[in-house]
């Protein structure tokens, strides 16, 4: 729960906004049952008369009334009224002023009402007697229900006075339909600016959280993406995050509302003078009962269906990423049954989650309705002794209502919390990870910018390894030159390309570009220097001249023609009826694999670096385009430092230094014919891709495999 209250907490002001609009909605919600109330026991049992004291009564009855006061009550009754003839009529009075004559009246009204003609034979000692019995006996039906009672002989006075009940009754009831309707209108829009603000909130802290993991993600190096996997670093930051979105929005617009609610409607509950609080706590625990028994059942499941979404994303991303390999070795039908397998087990999973939950609101429709037969089996007994008003019981029907829907609402989150509580969590180890690749406290930029690259004694492991993928490697790269690095399947020829970029960092040892070590270096800076070209090619989509300028975009178009006729691809794009428009497809899955590769080539070139990394980039080129692009390279590159990683002696034959690998260390350094008589790996290389002819031509130096 901490970590979605982490999410929600930049939008304090906003939250606090809705918890002050769902107190105004809680307030007209609660208002609404007793204005029902209200009218079903003022406006049609009595008439509209809402008070005790008489606005209209006859002298005598008014003289009959004043046998069961004290003196002083007598004094403030006879102040209210001004006499017309026979009849006594209201004065105008204050709020407090009828209250107090309220309480007057009402245990007189009652009296008077029980002893009817007798009134006369009755002397002040006697009256005294009768009402301090009647105080008694009336005592436990409150006094709410001793004023309704009174109501009745004040309605039948009212008549006897000549007023128009009939109009009475309809100046109150439009009155109170008029607050109702006002009371609805608020909620309303109360109601619609809640869901506005809740829906704001959350998409704007879904947009934010989206926005963190990215630039987090961004910011690993391959330590972390290897920890947490691309399928699962998709998985949290759409799935999950939309999981935590949809619990903030009801969060706020449900989980705030369901106590205030709750709360509100026990005060109320108090207020309605009935003895049936009981109900509410029966119905509650059952309630809750219900809920602990189905959550129990479905909590492990929810637990497990994030960890399921990674399992189909990751065997779904496998399948589409691999679709022609699937294709070429039949395994169409095992793949479906895989994916059908990981898509079995989400669904089952859902499926019984879903099954669960459905006895949810069947469960709940049976509480409330077996709550409110009770209530009203309970109250029509009340009702028949006097105890309890028809407006009431409807009144406490409803909150009672009220006060069950605010626990559902909260069990139904506790159901639903549990699954965002795990996304949130699966999104707060990505943010809380922090990257094993990050900038010097000070940055140090090199005097020169020059792009001599040097390996000094580097070792490297993976995370978590027990060996050493390199061992001791030192050679130094210098502008002008190429080195090469060649090596069997395995000698660790990438991971030392991905040593200079910091895609990983040396664990051993240091690598300084221009004499300065490039962990001191800002990555931003480091990067700016190199141009880099992966072993896969990799193209976004756009159009062509956009991925040529993908690292830099301010490049004019001269540039990119050039970059484009140094690697050789100016041949297909002009044959493309867009030329550099042409549009280019997610993965540039619309081209070739060696169209591919050479566009990657091109963007490294257009970015005109100081040093060059070819990571087996020209393994996808057949031998004459490869040639031919090397020698246009070399030209275009005459100042720069070019490293070369790859697997065929022809790509590297003319190298002014050749590197051997094997099993991460340096087994021999030189040029390729110094090599051919010193290193015996490089020779078993040689032997396996050149003709004894082309050795031997080598060797005299009079014969070039080009």
């Amino acid at each position: 729960m901490k970590s979605i209250l982490r999410f929600v907490r930049p939008y304090w002001k906003t939250v606090c906004l809705v918890v002050v609009l769902l107190v105004v909605q809680a307030y007209c919600d609660l208002a609404l049952p007793a204005y029902t109330s209200d009218i079903v026991d003022t406006g049609i049992q009595y008439n509209g008369i809402e008070h005790v004291t008489p606005t209209a009564i006859r002298r005598s009855e008014l003289d009959h009334l004043k046998v069961f006061m004290n003196q002083e009550d007598q004094t403030y009754v006879e102040s209210l009224y001004t006499e017309e003839g026979e009849i006594c009529r209201l004065t105008e009075m204050k709020k407090s002023d009828w209250e107090k004559a309220d309480a007057i009246f009402s245990m007189p009204i009652l009296l008077r009402s029980t002893v009817g003609d007798q009134i006369s034979m009755i002397d002040s000692e006697a009256a005294a007697a009768m009402r301090e019995k009647a105080e008694a006996q009336y005592q436990e039906l409150g006094e709410s229900m001793v004023n309704q009672m009174a109501r009745s002989w004040v309605k039948t006075e009212a008549s006897a006075c000549g007023l128009d009940l009939e109009a009475i009754q309809n100046s109150y009831m439009w009155k109170t339909g008029a607050k109702m309707m006002g009371l609805a209108l608020i909620m309303l829009v109360v109601s619609v600016s809640v869901s506005f603000c809740a829906s704001r909130v959350a998409a704007s802290m879904s947009r934010g959280v989206r926005g963190q993991v990215f630039r987090k993600v961004v910011s690993f190096s391959n330590a972390e993406m290897d920890q947490f996997s691309t399928a699962s670093l998709i998985t949290r930051s759409t799935n999950d995050v939309q999981q935590v979105q949809m619990v903030v929005m009801l969060l706020l617009r449900m989980v705030l509302y369901a106590p205030i609610i709750g709360i509100g409607g026990v005060f109320r509950v108090m207020q309605t003078n009935t003895s049936m609080t009981w109900v509410i706590a029966l119905a509650v625990l059952v309630v809750v009962g219900i809920v602990l028994l189905l959550t129990s059942m479905a909590m492990p499941k929810f637990k497990k269906m994030q960890t399921l979404v990674d399992r189909l994303n990751l065997v779904t991303r496998e399948i589409l990423t691999g679709l022609p390999v699937i294709r070429a070795f039949s395994r169409e039908r095992h793949e479906e049954e895989r994916f059908d397998g990981a898509n079995r087990d989400l669904t089952k999973t859902m499926l019984f989650t879903n099954r669960v939950m459905t006895f949810m609101m069947p469960a709940m429709m049976f509480v409330m309705n077996g709550v409110t037969v009770l209530i009203v089996w309970v109250g029509s007994h009340h009702i028949d002794l006097g105890k309890l008003q028809v407006g009431d019981l409807m009144a406490f029907i409803t909150y009672t209502m009220q006060i069950i829907m605010s626990f559902l609402m909260l069990t139904m989150m506790s159901i639903m919390l549990p699954r965002a509580i795990v996304a949130a969590n699966r999104i707060r180890e990505v943010l809380d990870t922090e990257p094993s690749i990050r900038d010097a406290e000070k940055t140090v930029l090199p005097e020169q910018n020059r792009g001599v690259l040097e390996f000094r004694d580097v070792s490297f492991h993976y995370p978590n390894a027990e060996e050493d993928v390199l061992e001791h490697i030192s050679f130094t790269a210098r502008p002008g030159e190429t080195t090469a690095v060649i090596g069997s399947t395995g000698s660790g020829k990438s991971t030392l390309v991905h040593l200079i970029p910091r895609l990983y960092d040396v664990t051993g040892g240091e690598i300084l570009l221009d004499g300065v070590d490039i962990r001191q270096m800002d990555r931003h800076e480091l990067r700016e220097r190199l141009g880099y070209v992966p072993q896969k090619g990799i193209l976004f989509s756009g159009s062509i001249a956009e991925n040529i300028r993908y690292g830099c975009p301010e490049a004019p178009d001269e540039v990119v023609t050039q970059a484009a006729e140094i690697a050789q691809a100016t041949e297909f794009i002009e044959e493309k009826p867009d030329r550099y428009d042409t549009y280019i497809s997610q993965g540039g899955g619309n081209v070739s694999g060696g169209q591919k590769q050479r566009l990657s080539i091109a963007r490294a070139i257009a970015k005109a670096p100081k040093v060059y990394l070819f990571d087996d980039s020209f393994s996808a080129l057949d031998y004459k385009t490869d040639v031919t692009l090397r020698t246009a390279l070399k030209e275009k590159v005459a100042d720069s430092t070019v490293l070369i990683v790859a697997q065929r002696i022809s790509t590297i034959l003319h190298a002014e230094q050749i590197i051997v690998m094997d099993e991460g260390r340096v087994v021999g350094t030189g040029t390729h014919e110094e090599l051919l008589e010193s290193c015996e790996t490089y020779q078993q290389i040689a032997r396996s891709q050149l003709s004894e002819a082309e050795l031997d031509g080598v060797k005299k130096g009079g014969v070039s495999h080009e």
